[in-house]
């Protein structure tokens, strides 16, 4: 009669909680990644522009 018995333990909440966030944690965790490294490329490339912008003005 006991396995008819339905019923949460704190620690299948837990779990359950853990997974959820973890789950949504990766592809969350890639997003941020991958825009941080683009928005870092694109401020190298800004100040690379910059600086050929310089050194055209400075042969002419």
């Amino acid at each position: 009669m006991y396995l008819l018995q339905a019923g949460f333990n704190g620690g299948d909440i837990a779990f359950q909680l853990f997974m959820f966030l973890f789950i949504l944690g990766i592809p969350a965790a890639i997003i941020f990644l991958f825009v941080f490294v683009l928005r870092n490329r694109n401020s190298r490339l800004n100040r690379i522009e910059e600086k050929l912008d310089k050194l055209l003005k400075e042969k002419d």
